[in-house]
């Protein structure tokens, strides 16, 4: 399987330490922050992964030229990262999505049981991993849940319809990628693409396509 990790933004919120350093770069204990991300693809067998780059582009390619035998990365530059959010990211690696693909954000860090138990969920097009916690907060990205189910995500739920948090990662899987590859195309079409989160897209496809968690 391959993974797709989204990783062209600066992280402004990190600021001054990601001036000139992109987030995924940043040291997270002994390693950065997408090598770490690269021990929990491979400790589940994924062999593939796909970088879209974009502020320090040519750090994230030095970290990937350092993975070694690790697992086969590659990545894609996102020239408009500065002006536009991940949606456009996501879609600029729409080629990449033509078989089964993990789906990760570039910030997300994870032990690789989390990741393991995503895989292990039962076999349907497209699995989002959440988490349930007491307590949400207007930065979380937020769901609305009917039994396993989504209904609706994003930032901007009404705290007593909130069932859980998206954790930036899921996984596609059999007609999966080509119904996302599609409705991607048909979100990045909107005049308001530049503005909005990969999420929307998956929160519009649940109105009328199941999107499981």
């Amino acid at each position: 399987m391959k993974a797709i990790i989204l990783s062209a933004g600066q992280g402004k919120r990190l600021l001054p330490i990601t001036k000139s350093l992109p987030k995924c770069a940043i040291q997270v204990g002994r390693q950065s922050l997408i090598d770490w991300q690269i021990d929990g693809l491979t400790a589940n067998g994924i062999d593939q992964a796909v970088v879209v780059s974009g502020f320090g582009a040519a750090h994230v390619e030095r970290l990937l030229k350092q993975t070694g035998n690790r697992i086969q990365a590659t990545s894609i530059y996102n020239s408009r990262f500065d002006t536009t959010d991940n949606l456009v990211s996501c879609w600029m690696a729409r080629n990449e999505m033509d078989d089964d693909f993990v789906l990760l954000n570039g910030d997300t860090v994870f032990e690789p049981g989390v990741l393991g138990r995503l895989l292990e969920a039962p076999r349907r097009p497209i699995v989002m991993g959440i988490d349930h916690k007491a307590h949400y907060d207007e930065d979380d990205m937020k769901v609305q849940l009917q039994d396993e189910r989504l209904l609706r995500v994003g930032k901007d739920l009404p705290l007593d319809q909130v069932n859980g948090e998206s954790i930036g990662m899921m996984v596609f899987r059999g007609d999966g990628p080509g119904l996302f590859r599609e409705a991607l195309e048909r979100a990045v079409a909107r005049p308001e693409a530049k503005n909005r989160w990969y999420l929307s897209v998956l929160a519009k496809m649940a109105e009328t396509e199941s999107v499981w968690t």
